[in-house]
């Protein structure tokens, strides 16, 4: 609430973290994103953020995130799973335009573990997985917090 204060975003900000923080000790522990979970928790992020601030950014940002790793899991399907897909809905639900800097933060952060298990493992690390929900979940706080603020440092570097 520190970052927010006691509003409705915060209330939204909350109720998203707590979601995160469930579905990545799912992944973990199961390897699976539970749709019983990220599909209910999906509508009503969004739904409190058309009713916060009516924009099309919410939708718009949803299901550009989720059509973005829709189409890494086409691709290479047993990089990643659908639930994977349906978690960047919620994000980009939560997290409008700086969904984005969530995306690249936890695809970035899960080569960590890729890079242990290829030196470790060798070849055959290509056939270990790794949980991806608990990666887009570390991107989605830290969007959470300093989303808007990495974005421009991003969008400054460019126009430079």
């Amino acid at each position: 609430m520190l970052a927010f204060g006691l509003t409705f975003y915060a209330a939204i900000a909350a109720f998203f973290c707590c979601v995160l923080v469930a579905i990545s000790a799912i992944d973990i522990e199961h390897r699976i994103v539970p749709d019983r979970i990220v599909l209910p928790s999906t509508l009503i992020v969004l739904a409190a953020q058309m009713v916060r601030d009516p924009s099309i950014e919410w939708p718009l940002a949803a299901f550009l995130a989720a059509f973005f790793l829709f189409v890494a899991a086409v691709i290479y399907p047993a990089g990643m799973g659908m639930g994977d897909v349906k978690l960047a809905l919620l994000m980009g639900a939560a997290l409008g335009k700086v969904v984005s800097v969530a995306l690249i933060i936890g695809m970035v952060s899960a080569v960590i573990p890729g890079l242990y298990l290829l030196a470790r493992h060798g070849r055959s690390a290509r056939k270990m997985g790794v949980p991806f929900a608990p990666f887009l979940a570390l991107g989605s706080v830290i969007a959470l917090f300093a989303g808007e603020w990495l974005l421009e440092a991003y969008l400054g570097v460019l126009r430079s």
